[in-house]
């Protein structure tokens, strides 16, 4: 597929996708649903890609949800309509490759379908979050369900019930975990690449065994959740012993945050 709302580079096995509807505050329309869905694709069965960072382009805007001039090609049917997030998100699509997301600026309403299923979260100190659903008369639900899953419930109340009335500081975000690093807008696309090598750096099947035994989980009792983690263990190393030489291997040099 030639993309044409998105923007793809691989380097190193880490590949970097680019909102590119800077004009339109990086909000989707169809294209980009289908480029994602895609590109998603793509990305899972490509054994070079390890780690991805995903960024937009523009000064305004990380994404502002769904275009509203152009919509998706929905059917007439209500039944046979489809969440976006099942074009947007990795982990809808199957993708256990960690995605480092990097935000800036604004991100709102849609743009949680990306931000809810990103590995790590980071975004400069420029960043606000909001969701405009109810203040449009629109009921908010998607969205904040998948964001229960990363913040307090509280805080995902308020976020949804006060609308356009309230953004959420990048100084928030950090206190309750929506993102895990605040870094200069200058800095964040150059730590965001730097997370994601650091990533790429380890050996890809233990990376993406853990990634996929932990998302799984969420759906499963807690018994259930670690039963089937030790079959990941074994599925992910069936020579029954680590990958690394422990008595060879060079610790890296750590940093506290």
């Amino acid at each position: 597929m030639d993309y044409e709302t998105i923007t793809y580079e691989l380097s190193g096995h880490v590949a970097t996708v680019t909102l590119n509807r800077p004009d339109r505050l990086n909000a989707f329309n169809q294209r980009m649903c289908d480029e994602f869905e895609h590109l998603w694709g793509a990305v899972r069965l490509d054994d070079d890609v390890r780690a991805v960072v995903l960024q937009a382009e523009g000064e305004r805007a990380f994404s502002t949800g769904i275009d509203v001039r152009e919509g998706r090609d929905e059917p007439e049917n209500i039944w046979s309509r489809r969440d976006p997030g099942v074009q947007l998100g990795p982990k809808h699509n199957q993708v256990w490759k960690p995605v480092v997301a990097a935000l800036h600026g604004m991100v709102a309403g849609g743009a949680l379908y990306w931000v809810n299923e990103s590995d790590i979260v980071i975004c400069s100190d420029d960043a606000t979050f909001f969701d405009p659903h109810v203040s449009y008369g629109l009921t908010a639900a998607l969205e904040p369900i998948g964001l229960s899953q990363r913040i307090p419930l509280g805080e995902v109340l308020r976020m949804t019930l006060l609308g356009l009335d309230e953004r959420m500081s990048a100084a928030r975000a950090r206190e309750i975990g929506l993102v895990s690093e605040v870094v200069s807008r200058a800095d964040l696309r150059s730590r965001a690449a730097e997370i994601a090598g650091i990533i790429a750096a380890k050996p890809p099947a233990a990376i993406q065994g853990s990634v996929k035994a932990i998302w799984e989980s969420l759906d499963m009792t807690r018994s259930g959740a670690l039963q089937v983690g030790v079959s990941y263990t074994v599925l992910g190393n069936p020579i029954g012993r680590s990958e690394v030489d422990r008595a060879a291997f060079a610790k890296p040099a750590w940093r506290l945050r």
